[in-house]
């Protein structure tokens, strides 16, 4: 299962497949070696029913609801009723199991998904790498010869979609881990405004900053997906590229990149103009000030460390050794600091905006990487931590921002996965997924005849 929602809707009217069928090759397939290490958890009775239900809706011709009967898979740590949230860690396995499910898992629920399972992440979701100690680290499928790194937070979620295990995989994004995952592993990733989502049930990162959003294989199945979590589709009125006001950022957001990534947002620019995007170059000089305006500490560590303080003075050597020196970071901020840091980042996103108030988004390669390999940054402590760093730089400043943005592949077939970062203010989100449901069409479309 490799298609679009759309493309298997039309597959299950045509009478080709059921949606029975498709959730049993699911979990047929997540025995393969491919799937190793990225399910936490399976949940097959319950995903069989959902499909089933569906089919039995679809046979009488009764409308069924957006996402019914159709495999995803949950990020670890949204809470499901029932079973401890580890969060991609350990210490918490003796922890009170909710009652309820996360009110995202309760979304999709209702809209007739086929939760087949929790997916694998980075422990804590402190992380942009998606590499885990604890329970293995999923393999980026769009290398058949070397074992790269998935990308995360939300590493398992990506593999789960990357592979046809789902067809969207809810995760969250704090600084990139819906972003970051899918620019690696070749998908689309909405991170849409913070507020639009309940995170009620979804295990804290970073409450100033985390986003409970997906991952899909298209822009309009980001939109499916998105308007189930949300409970109302935004409003999207469609547009093509002719006038779309595009600026791209000098500072900060090209250091660093790779020829392929550069080589690909090159061509993907070209690609947009020659649509009839109108592209500015900007200075964008505030995105430089955000590491200054975030210390000391940033919000994640503060946050972090809050939440996991009393486990780490008990129970260290229980921790991926990374996260628990990254989370140690906030140990020493004062709460007048962290009041500060709030106001600081008050004005930023004020001037910031007014910045990006002439445009329909911001544009920029999603990460500057390709996808490292994983032996690499699992080895070398040098490595991981620069690799991390670049991979958060780009979408962090979205975060940071309190605004949206999609990933959207801008590779060509053959190439290892790069992705193109459409990014815009908060509450701005119908009006960039309009621009990106373009930018995407142009870019298919370019790769085709390539």
């Amino acid at each position: 299962m490799s298609q679009s929602i759309s493309e298997l809707r039309k597959r299950i009217h045509r009478g080709e497949t059921t949606h029975e069928h498709i959730v049993l090759d699911v979990f047929e397939k997540t025995a393969s070696p491919a799937a190793k290490h990225v399910f936490t958890a399976l949940y097959p009775d319950a995903a069989l029913a959902a499909a089933r239900a569906a089919d039995r809706l679809q046979a009488a011709g009764v409308p069924i609801p957006l996402l019914a009967g159709l495999p995803v898979s949950v990020k670890d740590l949204f809470d499901i009723a029932g079973e401890p949230t580890l969060a991609g860690g350990i210490v918490y396995r003796d922890a009170t199991s909710p009652v309820t499910d996360a009110v995202a898992v309760s979304q999709l629920r209702q809209h007739g998904a086929a939760i087949v399972g929790k997916t694998n992440m980075t422990e804590f979701a402190f992380s942009g790498v998606g590499i885990n100690p604890h329970y293995g680290t999923p393999v980026n499928p769009a290398d058949t010869t070397i074992n790269r790194i998935p990308g995360g937070s939300s590493s398992g979620a990506a593999v789960s979609v990357a592979l046809g295990l789902a067809v969207a995989g809810l995760g969250s994004d704090t600084g990139g881990s819906i972003r970051i995952p899918a620019a690696l592993c070749g998908l689309v990733g909405f991170k849409s405004t913070q507020a639009r989502v309940s995170r009620v049930g979804a295990f804290e990162l970073s409450r100033t900053l985390d986003t409970a959003c997906a991952m899909t294989r298209s822009v309009a199945d980001c939109l499916t997906v998105d308007a189930a979590l949300a409970g109302s589709p935004l409003d999207v009125r469609r547009r093509d590229l002719k006038g779309v006001r595009l600026a791209v950022p000098r500072a900060i957001m090209f250091d660093g990149v790779e020829a392929a990534v550069a080589s690909a947002f090159d061509r993907a620019l070209e690609t947009l103009s020659r649509g009839g995007a109108i592209v500015t170059t900007i200075a964008f000089n505030e995105l430089a000030e955000i590491p200054r305006l975030n210390a000391p500490g940033g919000f994640s560590a503060v946050e972090a460390f809050a939440i996991h303080r009393q486990k780490l003075a008990g129970r260290r050597q229980d921790f991926d050794a990374r996260v628990a020196q990254r989370l140690e970071t906030g140990s020493s901020v004062s709460a007048a600091d962290y009041i500060a840091m709030h106001n600081a980042r008050k004005g930023w996103i004020s001037r910031a905006e007014s910045i990006l108030e002439p445009f329909d988004a911001l544009l920029c390669p999603t990460v500057p990487l390709l996808a490292p390999e994983i032996d690499r940054l699992v080895s070398n402590d040098e490595e991981f931590f620069k690799a991390n760093g670049l991979l958060l730089r780009n979408p962090f400043a979205i975060n940071y921002l309190d605004g949206c943005a999609f990933s959207i592949p801008c590779h060509q077939a053959g190439e290892l996965p790069v992705g193109l970062m459409l990014s815009s203010t908060n509450g701005d989100d119908a009006r960039l997924a309009a621009v990106a449901l373009a930018a995407e069409a142009a870019l298919i479309d370019a790769r085709a005849t390539a």
